[in-house]
């Protein structure tokens, strides 16, 4: 009698830990789909300021998040097969998985503190000439696009202020047809409305397009740093689900 009630023991006990272990993986897939989003919304929103920066920092710390979310899909696969095959390779592959994981999502995490703490340096050694030399030039439609969008969505002018565009390339190339400013920079855009630099038809922003750039990209490496540490140390403090045993001391599942 006792023999069975041990059984049926241990029986309950593996079933409890089974579903302990679709919990986890659960939960690792929640982690991976913020992993995921946060990348692809990184990449896609306002993507075009990019192509301003001079490090890749930013943007390779974004493909790494969308790599760990897409490696945490694909695992969550796999974990729910361990678990209903119960076979010891199976598990073994699960977790070195979720180990290689942890470490992916460390290492964006890292990068985008890292990079955070010299983007302010960055910006202000090479916004204004990366503005200056190649906005409207040949060859640079994908930073002439980002600065006309940078001006507009941010409402600023120039990389410090609208006096920055005196000493570009644009204003002093016939192209600029005597416009002082691109027209970007104006309230309402119209038509070489870029002649007139006066605050009532530009934007005048203290700091210039730097400060608010700064800020914009300040705030999604927060987001990039937070969330890729935070759901990696979740996933370390997660990633070995308690060991089962049957009554002859034979191992169930992997430690």
């Amino acid at each position: 009698m006792t023999a069975v009630y041990k059984d049926d023991q241990e029986d309950w006990l593996t079933v409890c830990l089974k579903y302990l272990l679709f919990v986890f993986n659960f939960l690792f897939w929640v982690g991976g789909a913020a992993v995921l989003g946060v990348g692809i919304w990184t990449l896609v929103e306002k993507s075009d300021y990019l192509s301003l920066l001079a490090s890749s920092t930013f943007v390779v710390s974004a493909y790494i998040l969308i790599l760990a979310g897409g490696l945490v899909v694909v695992t969550g696969f796999l974990g729910c097969c361990a678990v209903i095959r119960e076979q010891r390779s199976c598990l073994s592959t699960y977790f070195f998985c979720l180990l290689l994981i942890f470490v992916i999502e460390l290492v964006a995490g890292v990068l985008a503190y890292v990079y955070y703490q010299r983007l302010s340096e960055e910006l202000k050694q090479n916004l204004n000439q990366t503005m200056a030399d190649n906005y409207a030039q040949p060859g640079r439609e994908a930073i002439t696009l980002a600065v006309d969008r940078l001006q507009q969505d941010f409402k600023c002018c120039g990389s410090n202020d609208s006096r920055d565009w005196m000493a570009s390339a644009y204003v002093s190339s016939k192209q600029a047809e005597d416009r002082v400013v691109p027209d970007s920079c104006c309230k309402t855009i119209t038509p070489h409305c870029g002649k007139r630099d006066h605050p009532s038809n530009i934007y005048k922003v203290e700091g210039g397009c730097i400060t608010k750039l700064e800020q914009f990209l300040a705030d999604h490496l927060l987001v990039i740093g937070s969330v890729g540490i935070g759901v990696a140390c979740l996933q370390s403090v997660a990633h070995r689900p308690p060991a089962v045993f049957h009554g002859d001391g034979e191992q169930h599942f992997l430690t």
